[in-house]
């Protein structure tokens, strides 16, 4: 009910960048033959804007970061060069325009879609043209902040080699909405899913990490995961503390046995997972 709500509000109050211009939210559509609608051909990030009341200004969370990893995902996916279309001066007038047309005075998210805007294109990419669109919408809670039950999926993540798992595409997303819609038809709030060597990669719209005997470890990059901004915020804050870190393959049983475990990103923020396969983690309290 919430959801809906905030979706109305959405709909019916904001402006949104769509073809560099500034238009209604409503007005901001694509054609049902559209390379996006019809083949899943769009980018995007999603970054933070954290709203300080003393100050009465708001905060973007790593921008320049989100920027090029856009950049790094339209070359992946062989998209026009994002960087000559929107340098990152423009890129971030743009965003903070969009946040400044909204009056937005509360923690949002902004997304930012990168699309081929092409009709009819068959399942072509190269040299075809690219627009880009950009919302704001309230933060929220994408899992509850509280702890979360998780389940190991019965779905493998797609590997890089079939769709790159360093491109943040829309199209991924299919693999990510079964996993998650398992989790929740058998009464998880989230699912962890393994790659196709059957080590853990992420959550569905986030990276993991768990505690052993006090190191903090997180799958390395060759499994098949997003290279997500707060997964790296999180590796670098704790090597500031001198917490002892790993990258490495992490086994499912190692799920089981494992200290903590949590999961991180933007819209994710940073959730405790208390069981796993009706398995208690931990002490099955948050910082216990």
């Amino acid at each position: 009910r919430a959801l809906k709500t905030m979706a109305k509000l959405i709909y019916s109050k904001t402006k949104v960048y769509f073809r560099d211009q500034w238009v209604p939210f409503s007005q901001a559509n694509l054609s049902i033959a559209s390379s996006p609608v019809l083949y899943g051909l769009s980018i995007y990030t999603v970054f933070n804007a954290i709203w300080n009341p003393k100050t009465k200004k708001l905060n973007v969370f790593r921008l320049q970061d989100h920027y090029k990893r856009l950049c790094n995902s339209a070359k992946i996916m062989d998209f026009k060069d994002f960087s000559k279309q929107y340098s990152y001066q423009k890129f971030e007038k743009i965003m903070i325009d969009l946040l400044k047309k909204n009056r937005v005075q509360e923690d949002a998210l902004v997304r930012v879609t990168v699309f081929v805007d092409e009709l009819i294109a068959g399942t072509k990419i190269h040299g075809l043209k690219n627009s880009m669109s950009a919302y704001v919408y309230p933060m929220g809670e994408i899992l509850p902040r509280t702890g979360i039950s998780a389940c190991v999926s019965s779905w493998t993540r797609a590997a890089d080699n079939m769709i790159p798992s360093r491109a943040k595409v829309n199209g991924q997303y299919v693999n990510a909405s079964l996993i998650k819609n398992e989790a929740i038809l058998n009464g998880y709030d989230e699912a962890i899913v393994l790659d196709n060597q059957g080590h853990v990669s992420e959550g569905t719209v986030a990276n993991i990490f768990i505690v052993r005997d006090g190191v903090l470890i997180t799958p390395d990059k060759s499994t098949d995961l997003l290279e997500g901004i707060t997964r790296s915020t999180i590796i670098e804050l704790a090597k500031e503390l001198g917490i002892a870190t790993e990258q490495r393959p992490i086994d499912r049983s190692e799920l089981y046995i494992a200290d903590e475990v949590f999961m991180c990103g933007s819209s994710a923020h940073i959730t405790p997972v208390l069981s796993i396969d009706k398995r208690t983690v931990g002490k099955g309290k948050v910082g216990v």
